[in-house]
């Protein structure tokens, strides 16, 4: 039984990655279309950085933080959410798959039911929200006056890749809720696109309560702030050490296990719809 399940896991990212195929494919036939929307998303998003540049028509800073600084913040948080979206996006939709009966169907294919929902429905359009994260990002990095060293460096990269799985791990627990809570993918959608949200600004500005939240409760300070902080040289709040940006890797590490619990056991509580 566990060389089975070891097989299965060892499968697991072919079968993703042929799944999703599927569906790139299924989106390349329309090329103008899928133009069309990838530019819709890329506008839609950047609205969000206009926001931030006209704010600092205004002001000279934020929070302690100049333009091409909240640049690198807003680049990280979007970049962070928009890969997550990308690759475990889909799987939001599990309470409308248990509702409607179709989640039982994963449950008899050869696939894990888990990569089947992270799958289905992928939609590559969701490009344009990291693409245009990756257009600010360059502007932040060629306007930053940041003494880079190579630790700073493979700090900002790890950080991206880390904050990406503590968002997908989000993700993951926002679908587990919905075998409790079937119509509650709004619930998981105000720690996702509304953690990103916050999270493109100063966490400071909230105030100490939601700064120890998003820090001991929902750890979202370690997808791009407190990594974002030891890349600037500023301190943290709270008298925390300036390193705590490090501990970026193991909170994602804790993240992707309590999303492995909790899908898990939403799967073992799974009874089916009945129909």
């Amino acid at each position: 039984m566990a060389d089975f399940r070891v097989e299965r896991v060892l499968r697991a990212p072919a079968q993703y990655w042929m799944l999703i195929m599927m569906w790139v494919r299924s989106s390349m036939a329309y090329p103008a279309s899928f133009a069309l929307m990838v530019c819709g998303s890329m506008l839609v998003t950047v609205m969000d950085f206009v926001a931030v540049v006209l704010m600092f028509s205004h002001i000279s800073s934020f929070g302690g933080f100049s333009l091409a600084e909240m640049a690198l913040l807003y680049a990280t948080a979007s970049m962070t959410l928009g890969i997550a979206d990308l690759f475990t996006g889909s799987i939001e939709r599990v309470g409308e798959r248990v509702r409607t009966g179709v989640f039982d169907a994963y449950l008899i294919r050869p696939v894990p039911a888990f990569v089947q929902a992270a799958a289905d429905g992928f939609a590559l359009r969701r490009i344009g929200r990291p693409l245009q994260a990756s257009i600010v990002l360059v502007f932040a990095l060629g306007r930053l006056d940041v003494d880079w060293t190579v630790a700073r460096g493979i700090m900002l990269v790890v950080s991206m890749i880390a904050g990406s799985v503590i968002f997908a791990a989000i993700f993951v627990l926002g679908a587990a809720f919905q075998f409790i809570a079937v119509d509650s993918a709004e619930l998981a959608n105000s720690f996702t696109y509304g953690g990103q949200t916050m999270t493109q600004y100063p966490l400071t500005v909230f105030g100490k309560q939601i700064v120890r939240a998003v820090t001991f409760v929902v750890p979202l300070a370690f997808v791009n702030y407190y990594p974002v902080l030891f890349v600037l040289g500023k301190p943290a709040p709270l008298g925390l050490p300036s390193w705590i940006g490090l501990l970026s890797p193991l909170v994602a590490v804790v993240m992707v296990g309590l999303a492995s619990l909790a899908w898990r056991a939403g799967l073992r509580r799974y009874r089916s719809t009945g129909s």
